[in-house]
């Protein structure tokens, strides 16, 4: 399934993924520090979303509460959580 996510609090804008099988897909980030996030979404690959979830969340930017990596964590959790309904 591909889900869309518009972030907050970050210098991306949007985030693109699908979760497939369970494993996270094709994730790419509108805006932000692009080799960064492209590096994200390599690392990420065919992960379990759960465990991306996992090692993502909670991660800050500088002075900021939240981050891309963490932004992703909160959109695959409430990716999960909408395909549990």
């Amino acid at each position: 399934m591909h889900y869309t996510y518009q972030t907050s609090q970050t210098c991306s804008q949007q985030i693109d993924f699908d979760i497939i099988d369970g494993k996270i897909h094709n994730v790419s980030f509108f805006g932000g520090c692009d080799g960064n996030l492209q590096g994200v979404g390599r690392l990420v690959e065919g992960m379990e979303a759960t465990q991306v979830a996992d090692r993502l969340q909670g991660i800050r930017c500088g002075w900021k509460d939240t981050s891309c990596p963490d932004q992703l964590s909160r959109a695959i959790r409430q990716a999960l959580l909408a395909v549990s309904k």
